[in-house]
């Protein structure tokens, strides 16, 4: 097996991966929080995520991957008293359609999707561990983490003191100790969703949640935690704090060994936000494009860097697959080995900090060699690239579905397409090529793009 090097944030370095339990890897991702249609933002994690988890997958025997569901916070609430939907109804609105969206992204299920709200006890549980070693204390009906008491707070994010007042954004309120510490209990007003606690009726912090997900479905320490670089401080710093603090933790990869973090998609370089108003939605996107699409472009530059969207990376990705099912439509007659080879070169590639587009120039190689290799070579080269592609959650659709070969999205009869095909055959076997072009020329407007071969002609929907 090769070695496997991950770019890990808590230390920012690359390091070799040295699993805790090498027949179990366990990885942990902060999830959505459903109030809304997930961004390209959201998707870049998931498919990250998921790309890691399938690499981990064929490199070990079992691995357990867990991404929650943030099913209670104050954008919700604000969301249902917006929207006038009962809270309940518009977080499994958003949490199907978040799991439908990223299914067509090619990411698959987590093994375990906690949601936030079925882990009330045991966020009351750590919160009362917290107050019992004093790193926690109780103001006003709220509960509040004293961020002084913890010495390792902010070496994941790498920032002073200053800088964690300043990029917590957290309002200064007068039942705080300082400035810098977070709630882990806040209280509900009777119009409010909330719970039975030692503290009153209330609800969780958003950083309690992960923590006790993380621990109730995995166990600590676990090997992976993921998610976006905008989630490093405060999310990820509180997180470590918290849990580190309640279970006497002196270093934070005794709670999590290494953390994995991608970089922003940006738009003409601006990040992305409500306020530019340039937020793509997964949704909107997946009705103008497949999803395996969108899946390439959010791969085709490594995960630590900004990613630039625009419609130019969508279409490249689009080519690209289209060129790549081409090859094994190509080669369709070609079988597949029982036993499944994986290009050697495409490991090496995710090995290093799971770099996806040098994984993507591997297969790309792969498919030209399938084009030009001789017969015999065939069968292990279609193989490597159906399997490396897997790894990477491409080239799994039949080429035909993908290509359109034979099915039209244009509201035009196949009957009469197979018509025209069949006058065109006849005015060629005429060698009346005039008429044979001009039939060509029809089908072009119609938007159907046909192709000769040995066995005939196969035609296909364009857009």
């Amino acid at each position: 097996m090769s070695v496997i090097k991950l770019h890990n944030s808590l230390g920012n370095k690359k390091e070799v991966f040295i699993p805790i339990n090498e027949n179990h890897i366990r990885i942990y991702a902060c999830g959505p929080t459903v109030y809304n249609y997930a961004h390209i933002g959201n998707a870049r994690m998931a498919v990250v995520c998921d790309l890691l988890v399938r690499f981990m997958k064929h490199s070990y025997p079992k691995v357990t991957y867990v991404s929650n569901i943030t099913d209670i916070d104050d954008k919700i609430i604000n969301a249902s008293i917006e929207t006038n939907t009962p809270i309940q109804d518009l977080t499994k609105k958003y949490e199907k359609k978040y799991n439908e969206n990223m299914l067509e992204l090619g990411v698959l299920k987590p093994d375990i999707q906690p949601r936030a709200t079925e882990h009330i006890k045991e966020m009351i549980a750590l919160i009362k561990t917290l107050i019992i070693k004093n790193y926690a204390y109780v103001s006003e009906k709220h509960v509040l983490f004293n961020v002084e008491l913890y010495k390792n707070y902010g070496l994941l994010s790498g920032r002073n003191k200053e800088d964690q007042i300043a990029g917590s954004r957290i309002q200064v309120a007068n039942y705080k100790k300082n400035a810098g510490d977070f709630v882990l209990w806040k209280p509900s007003s009777d119009e409010q969703p909330g719970w039975d606690s030692p503290w009153g009726r209330g609800r969780p912090g958003w950083h309690i949640e992960c923590s006790a997900m993380a621990e109730k479905t995995l166990d600590l320490p676990f090997d992976i935690h993921g998610g976006g670089l905008d989630l490093t401080f405060p999310h990820h710093e509180n997180e470590i704090a918290q849990s580190c603090a309640a279970h006497n933790f002196k270093n934070p990869r005794e709670y999590a060994k290494y953390w994995i973090h991608n970089g922003f998609v940006t738009m003409d370089g601006e990040k992305m936000s409500k306020s530019q108003g340039n937020i793509f939605l997964v949704n909107d996107l997946l009705k103008k494009y497949p999803g395996e699409t969108l899946r390439l472009a959010l791969l085709s530059s490594h995960y630590k860097q900004p990613l630039n969207w625009n419609p130019d990376i969508i279409e490249q990705a689009q080519k690209n697959l289209d060129r790549l099912y081409r090859v094994l439509k190509e080669n369709s007659h070609i079988i597949i080995e029982e036993k499944k080879i994986t290009s050697e070169e495409v490991i090496k590639a995710l090995s290093d900090d799971m770099n996806s587009s040098l994984a993507i120039f591997e297969i790309n190689s792969i498919a030209d060699q399938l084009s030009k290799c001789k017969q015999e070579d065939k069968s292990m080269l279609k193989t490597k690239l159906v399997s490396s592609g897997k790894i990477l959650g491409i080239l799994q659709n039949c080429p035909d579905i993908w290509l359109k070969y034979g099915t039209t999205n244009n509201n035009i009869d196949s009957n009469l397409i197979e018509e025209l095909l069949n006058k065109r055959k006849e005015a060629r076997k005429n060698k009346n090529f005039i008429e044979a072009d001009k039939i060509r020329t029809k089908l072009q407007e119609m938007k159907i793009e046909i192709e000769d071969n040995s066995d005939g002609t196969i035609w296909r929907s364009i857009n």
